[in-house]
């Protein structure tokens, strides 16, 4: 082995941070490789591990992310930055994407060899923005600020257009390609100049969308309370969304009555469900790919009455498959295999111990000294000894293991972004491995948003004069990853989806779990679990700005409350970070997401013993 004994690989990372350094110049900055997600922060460089086996692409795409951390921390300044950027959402994405454009362009025309590595960065990008597609769900908001800083990138860095770009790049591209132009001119001239390139990009965002983007969405807030929520970003919805909401915990309202279970008429406001007169002729084959709400009985209908969505027409639930190609959901899956080689072999030993667990109560055992039976030749030497004896007879039983199917719900919101999420899917892969092993039927499905602030629904509210109380307003995304009678080698890449850029938005958990109950509620199994990963309270700028702060968490306490104390679904909860001990009654809560395999193993293990432990109650 060269070097000492170090692999190709450990040679490849240390003159890849040995190259970082130097691009730099800063020869003290730290340099780590590791899951979590790739950038440059206080603490120093992170990049991803390499591949096990790498190939050209994925070693030119590795150097092109190393050559931009690099060209960042050199040519970028993070307090000219926050002074100069806009605060609107849209104008913020702009603003980001051409700062990062500006400071790779200076490498680029510096540096062939980073202009080539860079360029192979660029290809990989327009794959996660969607800009390869034929048609997109991305909102317009994004495809636009991804659109423009491909349009800058390619005149100012001299790259030849991306064969991988789409219509719907072109399409985007011609709408605003007068607007670029002066732009492009002006950016070439002040790229090592941070302060007047900043000047420059916010007057073409002012002339692009208005205002310089201050006040963009000002016009969506019926009062100066949602202003401020309007003017929040996504960086700060990751950040502080779930952990903000968790910390409220007034507003609980458990004190649910014991009522006749039955079906539940239509509400007249139409609460908690749709008419589906019109699903009559669905494809059976369909089922629960339509969105709506579940016919819960009359007793949680009447508790959660007060809980309504604006609009239910802009929601969905789709295939994993159907979200982005089946090329990107390869590159996806390879990415999170990338992932799973430094946590698998843990996750592994878990799921063997959860393995044997499970199929040592599957073993068969015998009943002996029957009067009928299989003819028991262990006892035979008793006849022979005293012919008197009568012969025994012995008859194999089964122990009980009731027909199962498990659904891992797992919160796809942008504070799952980075490892969190990186673990969910890894632990859901492998247990998803593990029960299948043992006849147990998995199914994986996520739920998040369609878009960051509302989206249609409340675009839909904003024109019909923004009547008060809206209920839910945000259109939601319900996410299946695996069916409960798909094989997980068919479904495998779909896991990978949960990597992509852009897909974790915000998170309506009461909503979600109704849904994936309803469908638990449709499986012939005997025994029906549902285990919840999220990692804290329900969060939906839009919702709980224009409705009581506690709207969408009292809505979850009533519906775990109900699946609780009157459903056949066995539900059990792990809280990421955040305690979710005081929704869920059998529940635990983990402080980092490498505890995230044992404590899904272990649960499912409780579960699955003879006796199962009698769950608290709510005091």
């Amino acid at each position: 082995m060269p070097d000492g004994g170090k692999t190709g690989k450990q040679l490849f990372e240390q003159a890849l941070s040995g190259t970082l350094r130097a691009i730099a110049e800063d020869k003290e900055l730290s340099v780590t490789f590791s899951a979590d997600a790739s950038g440059l922060s206080e603490d120093g460089a992170r990049l991803p591990h390499l591949a096990h086996k790498p190939s050209l692409k994925d070693i030119a795409e590795m150097r092109g992310l190393a050559d931009s951390i690099a060209l960042k921390a050199r040519h970028h300044d993070a307090d000219i930055f926050a002074k100069n950027c806009p605060s609107g959402p849209l104008s913020r994405q702009i603003f980001s994407h051409l700062e990062d454009v500006r400071y790779e362009a200076i490498g680029a025309k510096q540096m062939p060899g980073a202009a080539a590595n860079l360029n192979a960065l660029n290809e990989k990008r327009v794959i996660e923005q969607g800009l390869n597609r034929h048609d997109s769900d991305i909102p317009f908001e994004e495809m636009l600020a991804a659109t423009v800083g491909q349009m800058v990138r390619q005149a100012v860095c001299g790259e030849k257009p991306s064969e991988k770009l789409g219509p719907i790049y072109d399409e985007t591209a011609a709408k605003i390609e007068a607007k670029v132009a002066p732009l492009i001119a002006a950016l070439t001239d002040t790229l090592t100049d941070q302060e007047k390139a900043s000047d420059v990009i916010r007057n073409f965002i002012n002339d692009l969308v208005g205002d310089g983007g201050e006040n963009e969405d000002r016009e969506d807030s019926p009062d100066d309370s949602d202003d401020a929520a309007g003017d929040e970003t996504e960086e700060s919805q990751d950040a502080e969304g779930d952990s903000g909401s968790d910390e409220e915990d007034g507003g609980e309202d458990d004190g649910m009555d014991d009522g006749t279970d039955g079906q539940a008429d239509e509400s007249e406001d139409g609460d908690l469900e749709v008419d589906n007169d019109d699903m009559s002729d669905t494809d059976p084959s369909m089922d629960g790919m339509v969105p709506r709400r579940p016919n819960f009985p009359d007793e949680l209908m009447s508790k959660t009455s007060f809980y309504r969505a604006y609009t239910d027409s802009f929601d969905e639930v789709i295939r994993a498959e159907d979200l982005c190609d089946m090329e990107e959901l390869d590159r996806l899956r390879k990415y999170l295999d990338q992932q799973m080689e430094h946590l698998s072999a843990a996750v592994s030993k878990l799921a063997n111990r959860l393995q044997r667990r499970l199929m040592a109560q599957q073993r068969r055992k015998w009943n002996f000294d029957l009067e009928e039976g299989m003819l028991d030749g262990g006892r035979l030497a008793r006849v022979v000894a005293n012919p008197t004896n009568p012969l025994s007879y012995k008859q194999e039983s089964d122990t009980k293991f009731r027909d199962t199917v498990v659904t891992l719900l797992i919160d796809n919101s942008g504070s799952m972004r980075g490892r969190p999420i990186s673990i969910a899917a890894i632990c859901a892969d492998i247990l998803a491995r593990t029960l299948e092993r043992c006849g147990v039927k998995v199914e994986i499905l996520g739920f998040t948003t369609k878009a960051w602030k509302g989206g249609s629904s409340r675009e839909k509210w904003i024109n019909a004069d923004r009547p008060v109380n809206p209920g839910r307003l945000n259109d939601i995304r319900h996410i299946i990853y695996k069916t409960a009678d798909m094989p997980l080698r068919r479904a495998r890449r779909n896991l990978g989806l949960m990597m992509r850029e852009g897909l974790l938005k915000e998170n309506i958990d009461g909503e979600a779990l109704m849904w994936a109950h309803q469908r638990l509620l449709a499986r012939s199994e005997d025994r029906r679990i549902m285990m919840v990963i999220s990692d804290g309270a329900p969060v939906d700028d839009s919702t709980q700005s224009t409705n009581s702060s506690t709207y969408l968490e009292q809505h979850l306490r009533q519906v775990i409350h109900w699946i609780e104390a009157r459903s056949p679904v066995e539900l059990i909860a792990i809280g990421i970070g955040h305690d979710v001990t005081r929704y869920y009654d059998r529940a635990v809560t983990i402080l980092d997401a490498e505890q995230l395999a044992g404590a899904m193993t272990d649960q499912l293990a409780e579960l699955f013993e003879d006796t199962l432990p009698t769950p608290r109650g709510r005091k």
